[in-house]
């Protein structure tokens, strides 16, 4: 399952990958390609092959990017959101033996590279949904269920 959510700062950096990609690399790397193929026998030209490879992956990686932005929706941060964890929220949990995480619950396609963000298709995130503060939110996991407790809740663009 892949939820089609995900935040402004999320979309914007999508967009500005795809941006990069198709107005600097792609060209950049078509240039050596062509360059890599002006020097002859291309079977044993490894820049031309490397090249090559790249710009497949930089094309496929366009077109996935192209159908991906026209499929999502950007979820703007609303005051009525305040006090409940909903998408976008920055969360902090607690369980019982006092092991206490931040995070901020974002859309899949956000989540790389960020050790504080959670997919809002992550258990945890779907536990959490409309919980409040002191709430306590029961999370499947592979070795059974886990309690956490909720400490604090905040949204970026809050007045907070």
């Amino acid at each position: 399952m892949r939820t089609n959510l995900i935040t402004p700062e999320g979309f914007d950096a999508l967009t500005k990958e795809l941006d990069y990609l198709w107005r600097e690399y792609r060209p950049e790397i078509t240039k050596k390609v062509a360059w890599a193929a002006s020097l002859g026998d291309r079977s044993e030209n490894a820049d031309y092959k490397e090249n090559k490879r790249l710009l497949r992956s930089i094309d496929s990686r366009i077109r996935f990017l192209r159908k991906r932005i026209d499929a999502l929706k950007v979820v703007e941060y609303s005051p009525v959101q305040e006090g409940k964890v909903f998408f976008g929220a920055w969360v902090e949990v607690e369980n019982e033996q006092g092991e206490v995480k931040m995070f901020r619950i974002v859309g899949p396609d956000e989540i790389y590279e960020r050790k504080d963000y959670i997919s809002i298709d992550a258990p945890m995130a779907r536990a959490l949904i409309k919980k409040e503060v002191d709430d306590e939110a029961i999370v499947p996991t592979p070795e059974g269920e886990k309690i956490w407790y909720i400490n604090d809740i905040s949204y970026q663009n809050s007045s907070k």
